[in-house]
């Protein structure tokens, strides 16, 4: 005999909000830059690889690797950023910069500069920089395609960790596709949730932060932003244990112009509940011909679901039947909330029609969906 309550809490800790409020998985992932501290950043350190490719690569890289001090009311902090264009702007990410008084880039030649946040977006925790002065050498970092990355990939982060800059780490892309909390709150509570995240073992520490993850070619493809971590060390700050998390390229490709150009970029808004993980047992419970989908266990009034026809679970039942199954948007098939919210936030923006096709009992439905911005 099935246990209900049992089944309902499996529901329960599934529940995520799509594109509207979200309760992630990952929601223990730190984000943190590193407290600023005179005596660390006062030694650089120096980076010996025996290969020669990589050393070629650091030599190539690394003079468009900058490091951040944020001085805040409560102190300060210290991150990394890269050189975006040519005119000298600074993507990092936002949790670095955005409660900054005062900032102050530091580029590899021994250049000074302080800088304005151009533009600054918590949904996909990026930030760009205006320097007061550019330097006499500007290098530019070239950017990857996140088409062209692959699980088990070498790639290599660039940094300012615990103070030590320059800072050299190699790993591999551990996964693809991940999903994590936003720093964006949402009206109901709870937080908005980003996707399209990089996992990777190179090691990332505190004040890697904002700073680039390359291939071998050189190419930026991430933006760190966050580790998993149980362990901390004598000061109390976040140890690497082999879970990183950046930002992939093409989600910074579609936001950093909007920065550049508006001060800030506007996330597609749906507005669903969703479970996004379906296990057999719930598939079981709910009724669902299939576990891959993603399940809308409530739509929004008024919002771009609501609108289009989308229908949640039935309202105060026990267990939450009756709700559509996203299995495909665009013609991507879509496996899990992650591949939904992921496809969304990288490659579209309010405004955008998508085309939706969901399983609704026993009938297989398409449903336009005009994107608008959330709230």
């Amino acid at each position: 005999m099935k246990n209900r309550s049992a089944i309902l809490l499996v529901v329960t800790l599934l529940l995520l909000t799509a594109l509207a409020c979200s309760v992630n998985p990952q929601s223990w992932l730190t984000q943190y830059i590193e407290p600023i501290n005179d005596e660390k950043i006062t030694t650089i350190s120096k980076v010996v690889i025996q290969d020669g490719n990589l050393s070629s690569l650091y030599e190539e890289v690394n003079p468009g690797v900058v490091a951040i001090r944020a001085l805040t009311e409560e102190g300060g902090g210290l991150g990394t950023g890269f050189v975006w264009d040519e005119e000298g702007h600074i993507v990092t990410n936002f949790h670095v910069v955005h409660s900054a008084t005062d900032l102050e880039v530091d580029f590899p030649s021994g250049f000074k500069t302080r800088a304005q946040i151009l533009g600054s977006d918590p949904d996909s925790d990026l930030a760009v920089l205006e320097l007061d002065q550019l330097p006499p050498v500007l290098k530019v970092l070239t950017l990857g395609r996140n088409q062209d990355l692959l699980v088990g990939q070498t790639v290599i982060a660039i940094g300012n960790p615990q103070g030590f800059y320059g800072t050299m780490t190699q790993g591999i892309i551990s996964a693809l596709g991940r999903t994590m909390n936003s720093m964006h709150f949402a009206p109901g509570g709870g937080v908005f949730a980003t996707g399209n995240i990089i996992q990777t073992d190179a090691a990332i520490n505190p004040g890697n932060s904002g700073g680039p993850l390359l291939n071998l070619n050189g190419e930026v493809v991430g933006i760190n932003s966050a580790i998993s971590t149980i362990n901390i060390d004598l000061s109390g700050q976040p140890v690497n244990s082999g879970l990183g998390f950046a930002i992939s390229i093409d989600t910074a490709r579609n936001v950093v112009p909007d920065l550049i150009t508006y001060g800030k970029h506007d996330s597609p808004y749906v507005g669903i509940q969703v479970i996004g993980e379906i296990s057999l047992f719930v598939q079981e419970e709910l009724d669902l011909p299939q576990s891959n989908g993603v399940y809308i266990r409530e739509v929004t009034p008024g919002s771009p679901a609501d609108k289009a026809g989308l229908v949640g679970a039935e309202t105060g039942e026990v267990v939450p039947k009756g709700g559509d199954l996203i299995i495909a948007i665009d013609d991507q098939l879509v496996n899990n909330f992650a591949d939904f919210m992921g496809y969304l936030l990288t490659y579209k923006k309010p405004g955008d029609q998508v085309n939706i096709l969901v399983i609704r009992e026993d009938e297989t439905l398409e449903f336009e969906l005009i994107l608008e911005k959330r709230p």
